[in-house]
């Protein structure tokens, strides 16, 4: 998933179709001369629907589609024949896309499952033809109902990646050269921080043919959740994963310092990220010998499951493979 490719908010204006008109039509035969109304109903305008689906993983096909615009309902014709109706326009949009109101903000709904389909804009209803208004007292009316008006109005599309874990650390603490080692995801990877730019999704290949999706959320820092470098982007990515992974690097100043103020950006931005299950990966330990490690283990807080880990030497991934599975199930 190249970086430039990953688009994870797009604002679309979407305009569904109208409603086709009633028909004003009589029933004329031989041998019947004054046959009563027959005219059929309008057809409904398209609408727009967004359907969920696993086969893409970013709006960039949305980007640059600006305008969505539905085409309107068939007029009705005589005979009781109904107008056609509008043909729906269905956007694909990843799993995990929230949908909202421009100007309000106000969220409409959210794509969770495969084939999920939500209308973002309604189709107008098709007028009624003129044989709907027939009555004892007027038994040939001259007048059906118009269609309805379609819907026009300015939609926000937000991605929030779906995945079972998070890997959540400052910049520089190893998260991407752990995906690309625990599965097929090739991250760019470098020795200085903000290498990752956009979220990284990887399976991770687990005992007995089964399998769960890590997500490399880019590196949080200090004043993440007031805004402070793309922080709001990247934190919005970390609400839907079941289980946030902290990474610290075992060259870190304090270890359990920066693991609370990892904890603290998370609770600042929405404090129910703090009920997810959480666990400790102290990466980079091929830096450290069998004597260090027992030095730093009782500096760590004690509710919380920890291992060591380095992606280099693949020391204890397995271990944390197992860790993370027992935490899912």
């Amino acid at each position: 998933m190249a970086g430039s490719n990953f688009i994870d908010h797009v604002k679309i204006c979407a305009r569904s179709g109208a409603g086709g008109p009633g028909a004003v039509s009589f029933r004329r035969e031989k041998h019947v001369p004054k046959g009563g109304p027959d005219g059929g109903n309008g057809g409904r305008g398209g609408h727009i629907i967004l359907r969920g689906t696993s086969n893409v993983w970013t709006l960039l096909h949305l980007r640059y589609r600006k305008h969505v615009i539905a085409k309107p309902g068939g007029r009705g014709e005589g005979g009781r024949r109904s107008g056609a109706q509008g043909e729906d326009v269905i956007l694909e949009v990843p799993l995990g896309t929230i949908a909202r109101q421009a100007e309000s903000q106000k969220v409409l709904f959210e794509i969770t499952k495969e084939g999920q389909e939500e209308i973002l804009a309604k189709g107008g209803r098709g007028g009624l033809g003129n044989e709907n208004f027939k009555t004892p007292t007027n038994q040939t009316p001259r007048y059906a109902q118009p269609g309805e008006e379609g819907s026009e109005d300015w939609y926000v599309l937000e991605l929030k990646l779906l995945a079972d874990v998070g890997l959540v650390g400052f910049p520089n603490a190893g998260k991407s050269t752990l995906l690309s080692v625990v599965s097929a995801a090739k991250p760019e990877i470098a020795n200085y921080a903000f290498t990752t730019l956009v979220p990284n999704l990887g399976v991770v290949a687990y005992r007995d043919n089964q399998s769960f999706v890590m997500a490399d959320i880019p590196g949080i820092i200090e004043g993440a959740s007031e805004g402070k470098g793309l922080g709001l982007r990247f934190l919005r990515h970390i609400e839907r994963n079941s289980i946030l992974l902290f990474m610290v690097p075992a060259d870190a100043d304090d270890i359990l310092e920066s693991y609370k103020v990892l904890l603290s950006e998370l609770e600042k931005y929405n404090p129910e990220l703090l009920d997810k299950k959480r666990l400790l990966a102290i990466t980079k330990a091929d830096m450290l010998d069998e004597e260090l490690i027992a030095e730093i283990e009782p500096s760590l807080p004690k509710e919380l499951p920890h291992i060591f880990i380095s992606s280099v030497t693949n020391y204890h991934l397995e271990q944390l493979k197992d860790l993370i599975w027992q935490a899912l199930h």
